[in-house]
């Protein structure tokens, strides 16, 4: 059957257990049993990326789904139970996030219902960026996670927002494990009640049912059994527009946490900079100075007499030397500065960007008629909005902190400076020379506070040289602060702690002066996650069981071989809103599929809702010539568009040589008027094959048969009209018997 031709061949070195076609591009993902996720190009099937198993996604991949628009990729990770989001373009993680499950079926859908109200939200998305400044980006020579927020491409939060069409990721996994998160960021449901390991799923692109098959096994020892439930997601229908602004502003909330979070990664590199490049050259001078002094009493001599020990003279002329000691301060300011500027540019944009998105969200949640169906919560938004504004003053706290510090490292650096450049003889300008006594406090200053060698002050990086005034706040600790700032003598505190009526004011945010900015980020997290969930709580428990049909049961006499077959396969039709099920019963002739077909709208019945496709014979010459004829069973069988079924068939375990063939099967041939079909009813209590007449055919049956190109068309049109002049040839349910002729290379 010359249908299909083979276009490009590529051995590679690992067996491939997962691949999924990019719905928008000529690309292909691929997942291989090491781990590895690979994109193929198809047209000369070149590597495009490959993306290695490491320790921060996870190495055995279970499923793979793109994104609708084709630029995001989604895979799932057993070992550490994460789903990563990957960008086309190249092998970066642009967000992951842990689920509760390891993950069996995961399914990307977009939704192509339109409304008015739709139209103008899609119309007025871009009004946050008329209001807000534009995000910066991300020093990229810092922080390697980072590179989402690039200088090359900073707009490429954006791009992890995607469409503003809504789209959704649907998970599922083992012990009735199923969520449903929009843009494949944000949890809108978590959905109960399904029994058994998930197969397979499909949400409908309306919204209105999530079909699933799951496998179900009460003990070791008892047969699993395929069953198949349809859910009734109908809140999510009635309310689409709400749902889409509910979820795009949670969406932008998680990314603008994503932001924060490495922002304040790229601080602590900045910092831990600071520590190894003072560390590393006290460190040789703390080893082989023979005195017992501190570094701290060694530099305080030299600031009181003017004379250093000779022990510190050879650290200061060999090992620092004057050039040294410039670019050592020119170093340690510079990312003091980039501490400065992270917290300025970056921290507080994406706090205040985060206050307004916030901000409507509450006032979208005291529109009750709209949102309280949602689960969408005025109060646990405002104690999000709350969490935030402590964030943002405790880093404006560290901003004076780090203000006061850059005051005394400059002093010491130019007292430091002078002093070497005596000890060489050199000549010392005179302006270098002019030193207050407000210098020599803050030299004093730095050297309290920077050389002191107590265990509790410093990071573990820095043994010999801390920065604890700045270091303490982003330490991912819960102990509080070493050195909390002074508040005594402040006006405001003052005015607070005497002021019985401000101290609960729900106007004041909350401060929390022991606590580092760590710990103040994490509770913004924790109290920001609190309010995403209840909406994917309430809209889960409003998911209900509207049909659940037990198909068939796996024998444990089965071979445990790996199969081919990927069945049962879930299609869903946007264009008349079905759900097709497609399946073999494994304990009946394979040479039968069976498609169920149900509306999407679970209260509205579909006719002819089961259908039983046999492939009797493959016929090279004629439909009559049966000495040529040969009798095929099905591997295997996909949905390749709306209308046509891909299957593969092999010849039947009698006949030799087992040719294997890849063919079409419009669903024209299968499903006719409906005037003529018959609603499919079934007992929920029974399994599918006992409820099957004793001949085990559903009130349907199809005789498919595949002939070879040679007058293919021809035939098919005599036999279609042969078929039309039958029609009343009726089977033993009293409806229509139908045979129909499928070409491998065109269906007319």
């Amino acid at each position: 059957m010359p249908a299909f031709r083979q276009v490009g061949e590529k051995q590679l070195p690992q067996e491939v257990v997962f691949m999924a076609w990019s719905p928008k591009r000529d690309l292909i993902a691929l997942a291989n049993r090491a781990g590895e996720v690979l994109l193929h190009r198809l047209a000369n099937f070149q590597r495009v990326w490959s993306l290695p198993p490491n320790e921060n996604t996870g190495k055995e991949v279970t499923a793979l789904a793109w994104r609708p628009d084709g630029k995001i990729l989604a895979f799932g990770l057993t070992d550490t139970k994460r789903i990563i989001l990957c960008d086309v373009e190249k092998p970066e993680s642009l967000h992951s996030f842990s689920v509760d499950s390891s993950i069996t079926y995961m399914q990307w859908m977009e939704v192509t219902e339109e409304s008015s109200v739709l139209t103008s939200f899609y119309n007025a998305e871009d009004e946050s960026n008329l209001l807000l400044p534009k995000l910066p980006a991300l020093p990229k020579n810092y922080s390697t996670t980072a590179k989402i927020f690039s200088e090359e491409k900073s707009d490429e939060i954006m791009k992890l927002l995607g469409d503003v069409r809504l789209n959704a990721l649907v998970l599922g996994g083992s012990s009735g494990f199923i969520e449903i998160y929009a843009y494949g960021m944000f949890k809108i449901a978590m959905v109960p009640g399904v029994p058994g390991s998930c197969r397979g799923l499909c949400l409908s692109s309306d919204l209105k049912s999530l079909s699933v098959i799951t496998e179900i096994q009460d003990s070791p020892d008892s047969e699993a059994e395929m069953t198949y439930f349809q859910l009734d997601t109908s809140l999510l229908s009635s309310y689409l527009p709400e749902v889409t602004r509910m979820a795009r502003k949670f969406t932008h909330i998680s990314t603008l946490l994503q932001y924060i979070k490495l922002s304040l990664t790229c601080m602590c590199e900045a910092w831990e900079e600071i520590l190894m490049q003072m560390d590393s050259r006290l460190t040789k001078f703390v080893q082989e100075k023979n005195t017992t002094t501190s570094v701290q009493d060694e530099f305080m001599q030299l600031l009181l007499w003017g004379k250093a020990s000779l022990e510190l003279q050879a650290l200061l002329m060999n090992q620092l030397t004057v050039k040294g000691l410039k670019k050592l301060g020119q170093s340690i300011e510079s990312s003091y500065s980039s501490i400065q500027k992270l917290v300025i540019s970056h921290l507080q944009s994406g706090s205040e960007a985060l206050l307004y998105h916030l901000s409507e969200l509450k006032g979208m949640a005291l529109w009750k008629q709209k949102y309280e169906s949602l689960g969408l919560d005025a109060s646990g938004i405002e104690d999000a909005i709350t969490a935030v504004g402590s964030f943002i003053l405790k880093a404006n706290e560290l901003l004076q902190v780090i203000d006061s510090s850059m005051k005394n490292f400059k002093a010491f650096f130019r007292w430091l400076y002078v002093a070497m450049l005596r000890m060489s003889e050199d000549h010392v300008l005179p302006e270098l020379n002019k030193m207050t006594q407000k210098d020599i406090t803050f030299v004093a200053d730095f050297l309290t506070e920077h050389f002191n060698e107590a265990p509790e002050l410093y990071n573990r990086k820095g043994k010999y040289f801390n920065v604890e005034r700045v270091g303490q706040y982003l330490k991912d600790e819960d102990d509080d602060l070493v050195s909390p700032p002074n508040t005594e003598g402040n006006q405001w505190f003052n005015f607070l702690k005497n002021s019985t009526h401000l101290k609960e004011s729900p106007l004041l945010f909350p401060y929390y002066p022991e606590k580092s900015l760590h710990f103040v980020k994490r509770q913004m997290e924790d109290t920001i996650d609190q309010c995403l969930q209840k909406p994917a709580d309430v809209i889960g428990k409003s998911v209900h069981q509207a049909v659940c049909m037990s198909l068939y049961k796996i024998s444990q006499s089965e071979d445990s071989t790996p199969q081919l077959s990927k069945l049962p396969f879930l299609w869903n039709d946007k264009t008349s809103n079905i759900h097709y099920v497609l399946f073999t019963m494994l304990d009946s002739s394979v040479s039968k599929i069976y498609i169920l077909r149900r509306h999407t709208d679970t209260s509205r019945c579909v006719s002819n809702g089961l259908i039983a496709v046999e492939f009797g014979n493959f016929l090279n010459n004629s439909i009559n010539e049966s000495s040529d004829s040969r009798c095929y069973s099905c591997l295997d069988a996909h949905f390749y568009d709306d209308e046509t079924v891909t299957v593969v068939l092999r010849e039947s375990v009698e006949q030799e040589g087992k040719e294997r063939i890849l063919a079409q099967l419009p669903l024209t041939s299968v499903y006719t008027d409906e005037d003529q079909e018959r609603e499919f009813i079934w007992d929920s209590a029974k399994s599918l094959r006992y409820i099957l007449p004793e001949n085990k055919e559903p009130y349907w049956t199809i005789n498919i048969f595949f002939m070879s190109q040679r007058d293919c068309v021809l035939k098919t049109k005599q036999y279609l009209k042969q078929v039309q002049t039958n029609s009343g040839h009726c089977n033993r349910q009293g409806v229509p018997s139908y045979k129909a002729l499928v070409s491998g290379s065109e269906w007319e």
